[in-house]
């Protein structure tokens, strides 16, 4: 029998393909992981190319946090939140108020290498996580930033930081209705395919020219992952199984009203979005908090494995990682009082802590000694020299660390000029938009559709509600007649504003909706798209009044005014009230872009959109009533004031 053998389109593979294809390679997670990504290393390596690569330093780094100082107990009371709201006014009229200067990081020098994993220790409050967000560049605007990063030689403002590297958030904050592999997907697609398009063409374009025949399956891999704009991708299910949430991939992420997934998945699936993109330097915030030991191992490992085979950069937060997960890393940081006390080789920390006096016991974790040494509490009882005790305090462990040859190599190593390569275009990211606005819009409005949906129900039963009730209010008064007067007129503008009235409370389940997903928008908005796209606040916030207003209010409105103007050549009564709410109502989805507050987007929000109603309504109640007395429906509006109509 002689094999048949067909031609398959990598981009049009169905689930159980792409199930079949990653099953295939990886069955023992973390050995076939290793073996799968050195068969893809070497196929890289074997026409002469090196996978893309980031080196991160910075020096003097310094982050300073201005507060307000307040009377009292800062209480989130009434009368504390009103005294706040008031506070702007004397900074109006010219006067001071009075500020205190917190410093969060102190003069942070150093170095974080491709191929090495960096591991960052340090107790709770010592300022990790705004080291993360410091060198991944989304660091909050109200904090002072000092010092220098840079990234392969490149200042943080000659590039777009947020597009080359990944900040993965301790929080985990996922839209409820959606599951592991929609949310996963969604990420993928956003983040584009960076430069794995570029490379594979310069790999299929060199080994076309020495003759080299690659390995199917691998080939097949690589140029499915290069393709971007799919609503499901390969590397989506190669990271599903890496992180052990294969078997919940079609369950939702779920939140306190609805079962989904379980905590420790739902961290794995925070770290699965990030690595699902093609970035290079990954900055972990504490990714193994809720999940047994083994789990953080075999995760940790396929990390390991990741950054030591594709020359990726991780630097990765934990508080107290087990022996076994602590020994994958290469290098360490250690962090006290927003104070560098150590970075360097993991082999040689130990050693520097000995010098200093103090000895790990033979019985306990490194990570726990590291974490013990720095609390006036515990070091007391790893003291192993013949002297009397004395406290060592941050600043003696800075000292002495500052002193040693360590020390003088990493600033030896931060000091010199970074030497650029070819590869070094491909892992810096110029762009602000990792795909096309259009591939954005459509990205965004699959997720709008899906979610409405997952709640077609709500939707459903309002419908058949607010129907029920236009029939109630239609047939209440259905032989009534009334003497062509302004009172009675008035009768009919009441109505009409029962109809207003009736419509508004129909949005507000929309409306929660918005707010609750509010979090999840804000965390993913510097990640996934830029906060300056066009297409990103009206179609990724999720707004509910660019769903309800835009779509419902503002397009029957629309047929209306040509319908009635146009057609039945009806007068508008005052176009400006329909020009104005349908300004309002656009303007609703673009308010996250100027106001980064989220408790100032949902004011502007409330405000904005009661408004948008009543002055859409009001145009509609104007021209329906002109268009039924043109048309002969009613005549209770002939003549008052002369030949002026009511409406």
């Amino acid at each position: 029998m002689v094999n048949e053998k067909r031609m398959t389109d990598v981009s049009m593979l169905g689930p159980l393909e792409r199930h079949l294809f990653i099953e295939k390679f990886i069955k023992q997670i973390e050995q076939d992981n290793l073996r799968f990504l050195q068969k893809l290393k070497k196929r890289v390596e074997k026409v002469g190319l090196k996978f893309p690569a980031v080196e991160v330093k910075y020096k003097n780094l310094y982050v300073d946090a201005t507060c307000k100082v307040v009377d009292g107990k800062p209480l989130p009371t009434l009368w504390n939140t009103l005294k706040s709201s008031f506070s702007v006014v004397p900074k109006l009229l010219g006067s001071k108020l009075q500020e205190a200067k917190l410093s969060i990081i102190k003069e942070a020098s150093g170095i974080i290498k491709p191929k090495r994993m960096t591991l960052l220790l340090g107790p709770p409050g010592c300022g990790k996580t705004t080291l993360l967000l410091a060198l991944s560049g989304n660091l909050d605007r109200s904090l002072q930033l000092k010092g220098d990063i840079e990234y392969n030689g490149c200042r943080l403002d000659e590039f777009v930081p947020q597009k080359t590297s990944a900040y993965i958030s301790q929080h985990d904050l996922h839209i409820p209705e959606m599951t592991v592999r929609e949310a996963i997907d969604f990420a993928a697609r956003c983040q584009g395919v960076g430069s794995r398009a570029d490379m594979m063409v310069e790999v299929c374009r060199r080994e076309k020219r020495e003759g080299i025949v690659p390995d199917p399956d691998i080939d097949a891999y690589m140029k499915a992952i290069s393709i971007e704009g799919l609503k499901s991708s390969l590397q989506t299910d190669y990271i599903l199984k890496i992180l052990g949430i294969d078997m919940c991939a079609d369950t939702m992420a779920g939140d306190a009203m609805r079962q989904g997934i379980s905590g420790g998945q739902k961290k794995r699936l925070t770290t699965g979005e990030m690595i699902d993109g093609p970035t290079k330097a990954l900055f972990m915030d504490e990714i193994t908090n809720g999940l047994d030991s083994a789990t953080a191992f075999q995760i940790v490992s396929c990390i390991q494995q990741l950054v030591h085979i594709t020359d990726a950069t991780a630097l990765v937060a934990l508080l107290q990682p087990a022996p076994e997960t602590y020994d994958l890393f290469d290098d360490v940081i250690l962090m006290a009082e927003g104070k560098i006390v150590y970075q360097g080789p993991r082999s040689h920390v130990v050693e520097f802590f000995e010098d200093c006096g103090f000895r790990c016991p033979q019985r306990k974790g490194v990570a726990n000694f590291l974490q013990e040494v720095l609390s006036r509490k515990d070091q007391p009882q790893h003291w192993c020299r013949s002297e009397p005790y004395t406290y060592i305090s941050v600043d003696d462990f800075c000292e002495k660390f500052r002193a040693s040859s360590i020390a003088t190599s990493l600033l030896e190593e931060v000091s010199q000029l970074h030497v650029k390569t070819e590869s070094d275009e491909n892992a810096i990211a110029l762009c602000k938009f990792s795909l096309p606005k259009w591939e954005l819009f459509k990205a965004c409005l699959s997720r709008e559709f899906l979610l409405m949906r997952r709640n077609s129900f709500i939707y459903i039963f309002k419908t058949v509600q607010l129907i029920i009730m236009a029939l109630v209010a239609m047939t209440v008064y259905w032989h009534t007649e009334m003497d062509v007067d302004i009172l009675h007129a008035n009768y009919y503008m009441g109505a009409m504003f029962y109809g207003l009235v009736i419509l508004l409370v129909d949005g507000f389940p929309e409306m929660s909706f918005t707010v609750m997903r509010l979090p999840i928008f804000f965390t993913e908005r510097p990640l996934f798209l830029s906060s300056l796209g066009l297409c990103n606040p009206g179609n990724y916030s999720k707004d509910s009044f660019f769903r309800f207003a835009c779509c419902y209010l503002d397009i029957t409105n629309l047929l209306h005014h040509w319908l009635y103007s146009r057609c039945w050549k009806v007068p508008s009564s005052n176009p400006s009230i329909f020009w104005s709410a349908l300004g309002i109502n656009v303007l609703v989805p673009f308010i996250s872009i100027f106001v980064p507050n989220r408790s100032g987007i949902n004011i502007c929000i409330c405000y904005l959109s009661t408004l948008c109603f009543h002055l859409q309504w009001i145009y509609s109640s104007t021209i329906i009533c002109a268009c039924l007395v043109e048309l002969g429906f009613l005549d209770y509006t002939t003549h008052i004031r002369g030949d002026r109509p009511i409406c």
